[in-house]
C-alpha cells in the first residue's frame, strides 16, 4: 500500500487529504458529530456472530432484538428463515455482524442433516457463535449435535438459554450447564428480557478488531479469483484449461463440483489463487443433500475471493440465475469479470440476440470487464488475466479529496439536481472513504434522489475507470442546529 493509502490516523485519509477534508467541512458548517462512521476504519470487516440452533428455538426473534428493528421474518412454526442472512448491529459503541443462520425443517427430503450444514458454514465464517436453546424443551440430539460442530471449530461460543419468561423457567436454564458450553444466559428474545447480559457476553466473544479477510494480500501476494456460475456453464473446464492440466473432475452432468477447490496457477507471469466453485442452484433451500452444502461453500468462496469471475454459457439465453450471480458478486463488493465461455459454439443469429440480452439483462454490471471464451478449445484464454487485472485495479482505485471535489464542482454546476418542494439540494463536497471496493462519502445540502446518486456514479466511472468494480456512494444531509 502506498502513502497515499497510508492510515495516517484518520481511516484510509492520508495526511494532506484529511487536512483538506476537514477544511471543507468547517466551511459548510458541518461538525466533529457529522463524520461518526467515518474514516474511523469502518471499511474494516467488522466482527461476525454466527446465530445458530434447530429450528423454532427463536434465533430470527433474537436476532430482531439485537439489531433493534423486525427485519428478520419471524413465523410460530419451524423453518421460516432459509437463507444465511446477515445484518448489522451495535453494542455500547461497538459494531458487528450477526448472520442468521436459520432452522431446517426435518421432511422427505433429507434437510434435516442440512442443519449441520447450515450451521457449519456459519461458523466457518464467523469470530464468535452465539447457540439458541430452547430453554422450556432442553437440550435434544440435534443439540448435541450441534455442539460438536462448535467444539470442532474452535470458535468461542456464548450459550443462549431462549423462551425465559419469568423466574420459574429459570431454573429450567441451569440445566443447561450440562451442555459444557459454559454459562447458560437466560433471555426472553420476545420480550427483551436478559438480552442485555447477553451481548455483554457476545461482546466479551467477539475480537476487537478482527482480521482483513480480504483485499490486504502481501505485495507479489497470489490474488484471490474465485470461478463462480450456475451448474454446467464449464467452470471446471475453464479451470484445467488455464492451468494447462486435468486438476478438477468434468463432466457434462450438471453438478459435478461439490467443494471449492483451491489451485494456485501460473498464468501471464504471475501466481493465482483460483477457487473452482460449484454451480449455484436455482433456489438453495430447494436443493437437497450436497448440492445444497456446495451452494453454502460457493457464497463463503465468493466472501473469501477478491475477484469473481463469473462464467456465463454464451450459446444459452441468459438466466434469472445469472443476473443473480452477478448480483451476489456485486453486493458482495468484489471486483467482476463476465466472462462468456463456449463461444465457439455460436452462430451469427445467436451472437445478435446475446448482445440485445446483455443490453437488457446486465445493463447494471456494464464496469465489468468482459471476455469471450472457451474452456474447451482454450480460445481466447489470454484475455483473461488482462481482465482480471483491470478489475483489481478498478477495485483499488483512490482519488485525492482536491481532485474529487474539483470534479463534483464541474458536476454540480453543469447538472444541478433538480428542485423538490421548492428546495435544491446540492453536493457541498465530498472524501473517498474506502477502497476494496471504492466508497464514497458526500455531503449534502439536502436529500439526493436515488436517480441523481446514479447519475454521480455513471460520471465517476467517465472521469476516473472504475472498470470491473461496483461503487458505494452514501450520502450525509448537513443538519439545521439551533443557534446557541
Amino acid at each position: 500500500m502506498t502513502a497515499e493509502h497510508s492510515t495516517a490516523g484518520h481511516g484510509e485519509l492520508d495526511a494532506t487529504d484529511y487536512a483538506e477534508f476537514m477544511a471543507l467541512a468547517a466551511e459548510e458548517g458541518f461538525e466533529a458529530e457529522d463524520f461518526d462512521g467515518l474514516g474511523d476504519g469502518s471499511h474494516v470487516p467488522l466482527p461476525v456472530l454466527a446465530i445458530v440452533g434447530r429450528p423454532n428455538v427463536g434465533k430470527s426473534t433474537l436476532v430482531n432484538r439485537i439489531i433493534g428493528r423486525r427485519e428478520a421474518v419471524v413465523e410460530d412454526k419451524p423453518g421460516v428463515t432459509r437463507d444465511r442472512v446477515s445484518y448489522e448491529a451495535s453494542w455500547n459503541g461497538r459494531r458487528f455482524k450477526v448472520v442468521d443462520t436459520g432452522g431446517w425443517e426435518i421432511d422427505v427430503l433429507g434437510i434435516d442433516a442440512l442443519v449441520a450444514a447450515q450451521a457449519e458454514l456459519g461458523i466457518e465464517t464467523a469470530d464468535a457463535v452465539l447457540f439458541v436453546v430452547d430453554a422450556t424443551v432442553g437440550a435434544t440430539d440435534t443439540d448435541e449435535a450441534l455442539i460438536k460442530l462448535i467444539r470442532r471449530a474452535g470458535k468461542p461460543t456464548v450459550l443462549c438459554a431462549n423462551k425465559v419468561d419469568g423466574q420459574s423457567t429459570e431454573a429450567e436454564a441451569s440445566y443447561l450447564w450440562s451442555l459444557g458450553l459454559g454459562e447458560p444466559y437466560p433471555v426472553s428474545a420476545l420480550h427483551g428480557r436478559g438480552s442485555g447480559d447477553l451481548l455483554d457476553a457476545v461482546m466479551a466473544a467477539l475480537p476487537e478488531a478482527p482480521p482483513q479477510t480480504f483485499g490486504d494480500a502481501a505485495p507479489g501476494g497470489p490474488r484471490r479469483v474465485a470461478l463462480i456460475g450456475r451448474p454446467n456453464v464449464g467452470k471446471s473446464s475453464l479451470l484445467n484449461k488455464v492451468a494447462g492440466e486435468e486438476r478438477v473432475v468434468v463432466n457434462e452432468l450438471a453438478g459435478t463440483t461439490r467443494d471449492p477447490v483451491d489451485e494456485m496457477i501460473e498464468l501471464g507471469g504471475k501466481t493465482w489463487k483460483f477457487i473452482d466453485t460449484a454451480g449455484i442452484r436455482r433456489r438453495v433451500h430447494l436443493t437437497a443433500g450436497a448440492d445444497f452444502y456446495a451452494s453454502l461453500r460457493t457464497s463463503a468462496a465468493l466472501e473469501k475471493a477478491e475477484v469473481a469471475v463469473v462464467l456465463v454459457d454464451a450459446s444459452e439465453t441468459l438466466t434469472e440465475q445469472d443476473t443473480r450471480i452477478i448480483s451476489m458478486a456485486v453486493e458482495a463488493g468484489r471486483a467482476v469479470v463476465v466472462a462468456y465461455n463456449k463461444w465457439d459454439q455460436l452462430d451469427e443469429e445467436r451472437r445478435y440476440y446475446l448482445e440485445r440480452e446483455i443490453e437488457r439483462d446486465l445493463v447494471q454490471v456494464q464496469w465489468a470487464p468482459r471476455v469471450n471464451v472457451s474452456a474447451k478449445t482454450g480460445r481466447h484464454m489470454e484475455r483473461l488475466v488482462p481482465a482480471i487485472e483491470t478489475a483489481l485495479e478498478g477495485w483499488e482505485t483512490r482519488i485525492t479529496t482536491a481532485r474529487l471535489n474539483a470534479f463534483l464542482g464541474e458536476l454540480v454546476a453543469a447538472h444541478p439536481h433538480p428542485i423538490r418542494g421548492g428546495k435544491q439540494p446540492r453536493i457541498l463536497f465530498g472524501t473517498q472513504a474506502g477502497i476494496r471496493p471504492p466508497r464514497f462519502v458526500l455531503f449534502a445540502s439536502g436529500f439526493l434522489e436515488a436517480g441523481y446518486r446514479r447519475f454521480v456514479e455513471r460520471r465517476l466511472r467517465e472521469e476516473f475507470g472504475f472498470a470491473g468494480t461496483p461503487i458505494s456512494i452514501s450520502v450525509r444531509v448537513r443538519e439545521k442546529r439551533k443557534r446557541k
